[in-house]
């Protein structure tokens, strides 16, 4: 029996004992973890700071530098060169890892031994006009070899010939103009469009869906000079002989041509290249507006509206042909381009993230160029470089962010957006269960005015609190804050007292990685003042005077635009890789909710009549935005009261918040584009650059007054709605507890 008590008080103490040490592990634990956690943050704030101040002008202009010295067209020897020099670089400025990505996809380029021209010809064949076949090279150029003549890449071959037929900027609109009001039938024509408004590719599918046998583009004075500036290299206005290049393709976020859907990896299956997604069936070629006048200046036909006018010395007459004295004149074109499956290179850094090693955020942005590239997409790829190298720095003092960081050096962008896309596929199921944000890095400078922003809303705070901590770089404006310059230069006033953020469409890499994968991103760079400057993008867009002369002697001749750009770029992810909880804000995306179902329900009632008859309604989506915006703000509430001691639950909200743009994807995609899946944001069906909002119903609306069966048309919109509706309310569900 005492043996039986000895062992039961040895057991009780032992208990006691054991509760107590217990007791105080924890106690001392979280006074640890607290007192971590505090110092973590002040040391990230640290590093932030630091990783600011290390990004340095100078470093900036001599990335610019070595990396425009070349032309480096997508699967060119040049353009390997400069991948192995990035991979190099990348090693030695301190990543974890460095590799060089390889696919082999559809490229398109000229026949060097026949070129492209367009000709006039009299009515016995004779040529009386031939288009240019390269531009004037710039000073100091001169002894360049493999500049790409211009060309619309993936234009098939073909010598089509017949009556022009001038349709302004080849928009939608414009066609149906021309059939509805002028009476005009461009079928078997070749119709000449200027350049501007709207993606080219666009302005191709709307000829050939009217009936066009050839494309001509050219860029107007209109819509690529600026007032009072000179054309280059005395100014950065477009020379009368410059002309752009660009892809011609309608890949609706396919990826390369071949391989739609799957990485163009060597045991991929490949379509027949006859087959391939987004070609363009009818002969494409680009011009100079010197060569433009020539076609434009004889032309017969209607007296076009003064909107359809541009500033070259010509009537702007519509055709169909020449007038009396040259009616048995023709256009010709003499296309001869190959297209050929050809390997490109992506590279692809990483830093591992040393607490969330599976949770990644990509900073990536294009290398190959049209020619040079000092602006299209070098400006963008020396601001990486120097992210990069800034990056090293920090390694290098002890930093380690808490995520998994992922720089990209991108292949074949001016090609469809192919590197990039193909690297998604490759990696989509890992990317869709891991990735954090894709901050996209093209070109960082397009204009001398303020900064531009365009990302998805749950970025919006965190963009706005980051360029607060940025110094502007305009002159005269020492102890301002960017986020002060870019709000006196572009505030929000239709909208909130704050700078404007546009939403993002596509043109550039961040495409898979937000509308076809959900992934939450943005893009930023330096821009033109778009109320006083008109004219697009910008004038020597894709032309051989992109040159590094240009962005150093009049863009940024000083380098803080650009270091500006790489600050915001970069500072976007150091805070996604590194805060402890993600900033990204729900309630910024049901603020955006609201407006976008008010806009949308704003734009049907100019048919309010059908709606009436054919009973649509948008109550179920504005109850949905009311479903989603009370659910974000109890989620920010959650937040206020959130154990930042315990690692669950931080990573419990975290995915919460990283997975809310996934909500947002549909996985049988958009009618007809199968790969733009985002049910909230998408390229515009009628303009690849420009961002809808609720694009599946915006598309049903479209035209929807000259429908020939105006119910099955309502249906359809009936239809998109429910599906927005539905998507709204099941991202919502998404914010709220657990059970």
């Amino acid at each position: 029996m005492k043996r039986e008590n000895r062992l039961v008080r040895w057991i009780w103490w032992t208990v006691v004992v054991t509760a107590l040490f217990l007791l105080g592990f924890s106690i001392g634990w979280f006074a640890k973890r607290s007192n971590t956690t505090t110092e973590n943050h002040e040391a990230s704030s640290k590093y932030l700071e630091e990783f600011l101040d290390e990004m340095q002008t100078d470093q900036i202009r001599e990335h610019l530098r070595k990396l425009t010295r070349l032309p480096h067209l997508a699967g060119t020897e040049q353009n390997l060169k400069y991948a192995e020099q990035i991979m190099k670089e990348w090693q030695d400025f301190g990543l974890d890892s460095v590799e060089m990505v390889p696919y082999d996809i559809l490229l398109s380029y000229p026949n060097k031994s026949q070129p492209n021209y367009i000709s006039i010809v009299d009515s016995i064949g004779n040529e009386v006009f031939n288009t240019s076949l390269a531009e004037p090279v710039p000073q100091g150029y001169e002894d360049i070899s493999n500049i790409v003549p211009p060309y619309s890449a993936y234009s098939p071959k073909g010598h089509p010939q017949g009556d022009l037929v001038y349709v302004n900027y080849g928009r939608t609109e414009d066609f149906f103009q021309l059939e509805r009001e002028m009476g005009i039938n461009v079928t078997g024509k070749i119709v000449i469009a200027r350049y501007g408004k709207i993606f080219r590719g666009n302005k191709v599918k709307n000829a050939m869906l009217a009936g066009a046998k050839g494309v001509i583009l050219f860029s107007d004075p209109a819509d690529y000079w600026a007032v009072g500036v000179q054309p280059y290299p005395d100014g950065w206005n477009l020379p009368g002989g410059g002309a752009q290049r660009g892809n011609v393709l309608n890949l609706n976020g396919a990826g390369d041509p071949l391989t739609p859907g799957y990485p163009a990896k060597e045991y991929t299956y490949r379509l027949n290249p006859e087959e391939g997604v987004g070609l363009p069936k009818i002969p494409v070629h680009p011009i100079g507006f010197h060569d433009a006048i020539h076609l434009l200046k004889n032309m017969g036909g209607q007296i076009p509206p003064n909107n359809w006018k541009g500033a070259l010395n010509v009537s702007y007459k519509t055709g169909p042909g020449f007038t009396e004295g040259f009616r048995s004149h023709k256009v010709r074109m003499n296309i001869h381009s190959n297209n050929q499956v050809t390997r490109v290179y992506n590279v692809i850094g990483k830093i591992r993230g040393a607490l969330e090693p599976d949770r990644y955020v990509i900073l990536g942005g294009h290398r190959d160029a049209w020619v040079f590239g000092g602006i299209d997409p070098m400006s963008g790829a020396a601001v990486v470089h120097e992210t990069v190298r800034s990056a090293g720095k920090l390694l290098k003092k002890g930093w380690r962010p808490r995520r998994t960081v992922i720089f990209a050096s991108w292949d074949a962008e001016e090609f469809g957006l192919l590197g990039s896309t193909e690297w998604a596929e490759d990696n989509a199921r890992l990317l869709q269960e891991r990735a954090v944000a894709y901050i996209n890095a093209d070109s960082a400078i397009e204009g001398m005015y303020t900064l531009r922003v365009d990302c998805t809303p749950s970025l919006h705070t965190l963009v706005y609190n980051l360029t607060k901590q940025i110094a502007s770089p305009e002159e005269g404006e020492d102890g301002v804050s960017l986020y002060e310059s870019w709000h006196k230069r572009d505030n929000w006033t239709n909208d909130r007292d704050a700078p404007r953020i546009s939403k993002l469409g596509s043109g550039s890499d961040f495409e898979a990685y937000f509308i076809r994968l959900g992934i939450a991103a943005g893009r930023a760079r330096y821009t033109k003042n778009k109320k006083t400057e008109r004219y697009s993008s910008y004038p020597v867009y894709h032309s051989v005077y992109e040159t590094f002369e240009i962005v150093e002697k009049f863009y940024d001749p000083t380098f803080r635009r650009l270091r500006a750009v790489a600050q915001v770029r970069g500072g976007l992810i150091f805070l996604l890789a590194d805060s402890q909880v993600l900033p990204l804000d729900a309630t910024e995306y049901a603020d955006s909710l609201r407006k976008y179902a008010q806009s949308i329900a704003h734009l049907a009632q100019a048919n309010a009549e059908q709606m009436q008859t054919y009973k649509v309604s948008f109550e179920p989506l504005f109850s949905a935005v009311e479903n989603f915006t009370a659910a974000a703000r109890d989620f920010h509430d959650r937040l206020q009261t959130l154990n930042t001691q315990d690692p669950l639950q931080v990573r419990m909200v975290n995915d919460q918040l990283m997975y809310l743009e996934r909500a947002f994807i549909d996985p049988l995609g958009l009618p007809g584009r199968p790969f733009y899946r985002h049910v909230i944001f998408a390229p515009s069906s009628h303009n690849k650059y420009a961002g809808e909002s609720f694009p599946g119903i915006y598309d049903a609306l479209f035209d929807i007054e000259n429908s020939a069966d105006p119910e099955k048309a309502w249906r359809e919109v009936k239809r998109q709605i429910s599906i927005a509706a539905f998507t709204v309310h099941a991202a919502a569900v998404t914010l709220t507890p657990p059970a």
